[in-house]
């Protein structure tokens, strides 16, 4: 055991953080997790934060990251699927033989077809007239 009580660490090093996983035994030999995470503040300062979290509350805490997991991953595939119905109804609604776009015209305009197209406030030069 080292002076500061830490029997084990790892890092995870992301972008614009770290975090440090401390496996640590107290002076009453009570042998605990702590979870710090750093990351950079403004200048050379670095923003620290940590939880600890003892052996006998360990199951409890990793039944409930466990629950949160399920949860988050269970949101995104629901997500993904609404997301996936909209792509497809939207595709179906505008589908060769289904309704389509609309298309606006000014008040009292009639279709010219002098070979020129007209979209906005592009207009459009037709080199051969279609007939």
């Amino acid at each position: 055991m080292s002076i500061r009580g830490e029997l084990f660490t790892t890092q995870v090093l992301l972008d614009n953080r770290s975090y440090f996983f401390n496996v640590k035994e107290n002076r009453a030999g009570d042998v605990f997790l702590q979870i710090v995470e750093s990351k950079k503040g403004d200048g050379a300062d670095f923003d620290r934060h940590q939880i600890s979290i003892f052996a006998e509350d360990m199951q409890k805490v990793l039944a409930g990251l466990d629950d949160s997991l399920k949860f988050i991953e269970k949101e995104r595939k629901e997500r993904a699927k609404r997301r996936a119905e909209l792509k497809a109804a939207k595709e179906a609604k505008y589908a060769l033989g289904g309704s389509e776009k609309k298309v606006y015209k000014r008040k009292g305009e009639e279709k010219k077809d002098d070979g020129i197209k007209r979209t906005g406030k592009v207009i459009h030069i037709k080199s051969k007239k279609e007939e």
